[in-house]
């Protein structure tokens, strides 16, 4: 029988054959966990797993147990701590990624958004920008606001301007999220969890109400977990994100994963070109244009020098 990942409390797990929303326990097999052993964990929440019963039905005392992992069709991941080769899988099987940010509360890091960006585009996962806290953030600066959005919406990506407190750009968002699975994820404090309230009143990510009895008590440390939405869709919630390291990715491809380099590279003299020293380099060109944002440009560059301490 086959059934989806929605929700990964360490190793216990609970299951729902989607789009149904029944969600029961179970336990991962020994040897998927060998097979599989590359990330750190080898069934992430969304995976479409194969299991067999282990009772008449599965309830605490009997539990699914999870047999294999089918074949992903995409997925984010992350590295799992700085200068480790260990990758941890954050979700899987996805129809968008909604990348929360805010630009002050707490301050945004451009380059750890760019390599979310840049995962996004690896992996085959359409990205969405959430900008949050938008009430508060344009007490402050609304010209920054403004040249967020031009570099972002420059580049090509959709920017959500939002505020979950107030209502502003949720009917948006709730459009979105309205078919499909779509991943909350960005770091901690910029207001993911209001952001799902606020879509659907009767989540509480924090509380965990999809939790079944098996789970209360003994493993209560909700990991990743997925909702359905009453507007239709599921959204799968994350923890706060402190660190995001790029995996298995070239240095020599990570301006393909910038769609606006993208569009300018093949006119550079030089193929391959690093874009950082080559002469007749259409992306430098294009930066000090303004076609390219500066911002976005070092966020490369950074990422390049980056590359090097995994080597």
């Amino acid at each position: 029988m086959e059934a989806v990942v929605v929700k990964n409390a360490g190793s216990h797990f609970l299951l729902s054959e989607l789009p149904g929303w029944a969600p029961f326990p179970a336990v991962l097999r020994g040897k998927v966990r060998l097979e599989r052993s590359g990330a750190t964990n080898p069934v992430a929440v969304g995976d479409r797993v194969e299991y067999v019963l282990d009772g008449p039905v599965a309830d605490e005392l009997h539990p699914a147990v999870i047999k294999d992992v089918l074949p992903r069709s995409n997925y984010v991941i992350r590295r799992s701590t700085n200068l480790s080769r260990q990758s941890h899988v954050i979700a899987a099987n996805l129809d968008r990624a909604l990348l929360v940010v805010t630009l002050y509360f707490p301050e945004i890091k451009l380059p750890f958004l760019d390599r979310l960006l840049v995962t996004c585009e690896v992996y085959g996962v359409k990205a969405v920008i959430v900008l949050n806290k938008l009430d508060l953030c344009r007490e402050i600066a609304e010209e920054e606001v403004e040249r967020f959005c031009e570099i972002y919406r420059g580049a090509g990506y959709e920017v959500v301007e939002c505020s979950a407190l107030k209502g502003e750009g949720i009917d948006r968002l709730r459009e979105i999220c309205s078919c499909g699975t779509s991943l909350v994820s960005g770091e901690s404090g910029v207001g993911k969890s209001s952001i799902i309230k606020a879509l659907d009143p009767s989540l509480d990510p924090k509380i965990g109400r999809i939790s079944t009895a098996h789970l209360q008590g003994k493993h209560t440390t909700s990991l990743y977990e997925m909702y359905p939405l009453s507007g239709g869709g599921f959204i799968v919630d994350t923890p706060g994100l402190r660190g995001f390291g790029l995996v298995d990715l070239e240095k020599e491809e990570i301006s393909k994963y910038f769609p606006e380099m993208l569009r300018v590279a093949d006119d550079c003299r030089f193929i391959p070109c690093t874009h950082t020293h080559e002469p007749g380099c259409a992306v430098k060109a294009a930066v000090d244009s303004g076609l390219i944002s500066p911002e976005r440009y070092n966020s490369y560059l950074g990422m390049l020098e980056e590359d090097k301490k995994f080597r």
